[in-house]
């Protein structure tokens, strides 16, 4: 079973999102902080990370970096940048420090489907 890590502050954007990638038959994790999605990521095999643009206690670049450069990472897990804002300097500089793709939120059922399915997590 793939295993997926939701990390946002929201415990509602969390709930959401669980519930759609339960949906898939997929194993879920959640962070509300960026230090707990860094332990879980190092100390799990972590799949897939839906990562929020705003996670308390690091930017996303520092993050992605964090991840990109972890020592004790067996493996890099597929990164989707979850964001509110539209704003594409942000989403820009989240593929440049590691983010795989994005998606808006707040969640549609329909577009995240659709994001999974062209990460290849969902048929």
């Amino acid at each position: 079973m793939k295993r997926c890590l939701i990390a946002d502050q929201s415990e509602i954007i969390r709930k959401v999102a669980r519930h759609y990638l339960e949906e898939l038959s997929l194993d879920v994790l959640e962070a509300d902080t960026a230090d707990k999605a860094l332990a879980l990521c190092r100390d799990n095999k972590i799949e897939v990370l839906i990562l929020d643009w705003r996670l308390p206690g690091m930017t996303t670049v520092e993050i992605l970096s964090a991840l990109r450069f972890a020592g004790g990472a067996k493996h890099r897990p597929l990164i989707i940048y979850a964001t509110s804002e539209n704003n594409p300097t942000e989403i820009s500089r989240a593929f440049s420090a590691g983010a795989d793709t994005y998606m808006m939120k707040p969640f549609d059922h329909s577009a995240f489907l659709d994001t999974l399915t062209s990460t290849g997590l969902a048929a």
